[in-house]
């Protein structure tokens, strides 16, 4: 019986061991989907633009598209999603353009024309150097820089938040956790409690001190509109909460149109809604 016990009991040992060792790498397979092919360049559209490159601090290269603007303006630090690249976000900068705003988008290691692998460290190490970029670089104060991060990109916004200044932070569409994802999702509910909660924009949100816009689509079928409202309570004031009323998670600036624009160019400006 003894035996039999602790057979039992070194297989659970193996199994959470294992689980552990291996789970970083199995998220990774359900977070990321990069893509290398540039779709569509700034010439396209035509915009305005720098073509940039720039190393993190574990020295992979990263590509990025600066947006100048002739008039003094914030710029914005643009986190984009989990798919793609930043090829596939240039309909939305052109629409941020035109209102006036500076941008900088960049993607994350793996993605486009950045080098490396994507991991959760690995894309908070390359936000916090698209931040250096633009301050050593660029020559931006800390007070003119705002960050916006959609869905994943909420993520690494949160985490440059917590480590640099800004004048201010938008969050899109963003989730709590994975975790909090895996337990809103049918298929892996009854796993998530073993789950760690990585990504874990609840707990961390609430330390940033900043003013915050928080943005999430009523009918979100992906990252639950639940989930923004959850970020927004645990928020500290200032912060602003933006219902887009139609809204899914890709089409916010879609659906929210010229109020959408005109909301988040009155934050970035003024700190306010």
């Amino acid at each position: 019986m003894l035996t039999k016990w602790a057979v039992v009991i070194g297989l659970v040992v193996l199994f959470v061991a294992c689980f552990y060792l291996f789970y970083p790498r199995v998220e990774n397979f359900f977070v990321f989907f990069p893509d290398s092919s540039l779709d569509l360049t700034p010439e396209a559209l035509p915009l305005t633009y720098e073509n940039v490159y720039f190393d993190s601090s574990d020295g992979k290269r990263l590509h990025g598209w600066f947006f100048p603007q002739k008039v003094d303006s914030p710029v914005i630090l643009f986190f984009h999603g989990n798919a793609g690249n930043i090829s596939h976000r240039l309909h939305n900068i052109r629409l941020l353009l035109e209102k006036g705003l500076e941008v900088f988008i960049f993607d994350y290691r793996g993605y486009g024309k950045s080098g490396g692998r994507p991991s959760e460290k690995g894309i908070y190490m390359d936000g916090l150097a698209a931040y250096d970029y633009l301050v050593e670089k660029e020559h931006f104060l800390p007070d003119k820089i705002i960050l916006f991060g959609r869905s994943l990109g909420a993520a690494v916004a949160i985490e440059v938040a917590l480590s640099r200044d800004v004048r201010g932070i938008i969050i899109e569409s963003g989730f709590t956790s994975t975790k909090g994802m895996a337990k809103s999702m049918i298929l892996f509910n009854a796993f998530s409690y073993f789950l760690p909660a990585n990504y874990n924009n609840l707990e961390k949100i609430g330390r940033i001190r900043v003013p915050k816009l928080i943005i999430h689509g009523d009918e979100d079928h992906l990252v639950p509109f639940a989930m923004g409202e959850k970020l927004f309570s645990a928020s500290k004031e200032p912060k602003y909460f933006y219902a887009l009323r139609g809204a899914g998670h890709n089409d916010t600036y879609v659906v929210g149109g010229a109020e959408y624009l005109s909301r988040i160019a009155k934050f970035v400006r003024d700190s306010k809604i």
